[in-house]
């Protein structure tokens, strides 16, 4: 018991060493590989960057032209955006928004996109 005394006043009495989340956001790093987006505009829906994903949290349907993510499941490692070959898609500096239920983003396109004319 008297050897944690001088612990737990160093601690009562110095800097927290926590923030208080919602009210005080720390700034996000320059190198920062956050949220992902995707231009769904500029998506040819070749299905890469859900093959090159190791979390699988992209599905592609090619012939229907949807784009389905899954945030939770994301280590936002940045490998699909490396491996897009339509430069869709892209990765905010920022963090996620905290949320209270689980979300799945389907974005629906344009098919003929990456069809030659």
């Amino acid at each position: 018991m008297f050897k944690m005394t001088p612990n737990v006043l160093k601690n009562l009495f110095s800097k927290k060493a926590t923030r208080r989340y919602p009210r005080e956001v720390r700034t996000p790093f320059e190198s920062l590989r956050g949220a992902l987006f995707n231009d769904i505009g500029k998506c040819i829906f070749c299905g890469i960057c859900a093959l090159k994903c190791p979390s699988q949290c992209i599905t592609v349907d090619k012939k229907a032209a949807i784009w389905r993510y899954d945030p939770f499941a994301c280590v936002f490692c940045g490998i699909c955006v490396d491996a897009c070959t339509g430069k869709c898609l892209h990765q905010k500096g920022e963090y996620r928004n905290p949320v209270v239920e689980r979300e799945t983003i389907l974005l629906k396109g344009d098919p003929r996109v990456g069809k030659k004319k």
